[in-house]
């Protein structure tokens, strides 16, 4: 039997059915109305809060690394990572009390010193226990066993010095230290008289053997003898005590020279021309300015034939040339 046919027999059920499901619909809607108006307002109405428990809820667990880095199982040289430092090595601190009057270095030897007006761009060429060339190094750098804690002038030895810290252990070294026997003829020699003209305390005028083998050609050309070098190289923290050697910047904050001081004419420097406030910018194309470079011009100074100087002179470049013969 088809649809029409089901509909047009039971046309008036399915029209009675319509019109019970409409009255159920409108009379469910009635209720909702009468009810929402005879309750009471929400906002008075108070809920009873549920009961707490008194049982402390229960802590959350902790996860640690502990025991990882106690037994540190990526590295079995270094050991825990949380070890925790020794009270003996927390208590080892140098003192400081005297550094000046610190005992020597034994092993370590100092061979050019360039102090900055900032200490931690102070550089010293040092050679250690065990080490055949000298190496150039800052502070922090360890030396043989000690560590540098600082690289400045000595004023009461008259001349840089190098100084390191090994534990609660001070020591310094100082660059070309003196002999036993030099050390005692300085000492007889700051007891005695100065001489007339010279100032108490002052640096001793350069020997009379040495000055007798400079020959002066020019106020910036000289003929020198050969000895002449070897006696200055030997004995040069002595002939040199007067002079102040400090590193100059520039504007931009680049070294860009040596600056010299305590200059005077009776003292080796000035009788090879040079004047207080020079300020030295290379030896043989060689640039003062970089350690590396004045170390290799030093190591050259015992073989060189020649020596070409520009220095600058109250602004002004002035070439000075020495033959050595």
């Amino acid at each position: 039997m088809g649809l029409d046919a089901l509909l047009r027999k039971y046309f008036i059920a399915v029209v009675l059915g319509m019109v019970a499901l409409a009255a159920y619909f409108q009379a469910a809607g009635a209720m909702q109305l009468v009810g929402a108006a005879m309750l009471p307002d929400r906002s008075t109405l108070t809920v009873a809060p549920k009961a707490v428990s008194s049982a402390a809820p229960a802590a959350p667990k902790v996860r640690s690394a502990d025991a990882i880095l106690a037994r540190n199982p990526f590295d079995s040289v270094t050991g825990p990572l949380n070890a925790k430092p020794a009270a003996e090595a927390l208590a080892a601190q140098p003192d400081l009390s005297n550094p000046l009057e610190a005992p020597r270095c034994e092993g370590i030897t100092v061979t050019i010193i360039t102090e900055s007006t900032d200490p931690a761009w102070s550089i010293a060429a040092m050679r250690g226990p065990g080490e055949t060339a000298s190496k150039l190094r800052r502070i922090g750098d360890q030396v043989g066993p000690g560590q540098i804690a600082f690289i400045g002038f000595n004023v009461f030895q008259g001349r840089p010095s190098v100084w390191l810290t090994e534990g609660a252990k001070l020591c310094q070294t100082l660059l070309f230290p003196p002999s036993a026997e030099a050390a005692a003829a300085a000492a007889a020699a700051a007891s005695a008289a100065p001489t007339p003209g010279q100032p108490p305390g002052a640096a001793p005028s350069i020997m009379p053997e040495i000055i007798s083998k400079i020959q002066k050609l020019s106020p910036t050309e000289f003929n020198i003898d050969r000895a002449v070098v070897e006696k200055v190289l030997e004995n040069q923290a002595e002939l040199m005590k007067s002079a102040r050697i400090v590193p100059e910047k520039g504007p931009d904050g680049s070294v860009v020279g040596i600056r010299m001081f305590g200059i005077r004419p009776d003292t080796l420097l000035g009788t090879l021309g040079f004047q207080n406030g020079d300020r030295l910018e290379s030896i043989n194309g060689f640039n003062m300015a970089s350690p590396e470079k004045a170390l290799e011009a030093y190591a050259r100074l015992r073989t060189a034939p020649n020596l070409n100087i520009k220095v600058n002179r109250r602004g002004q470049p002035v070439n000075m040339d020495m033959h050595i013969k």
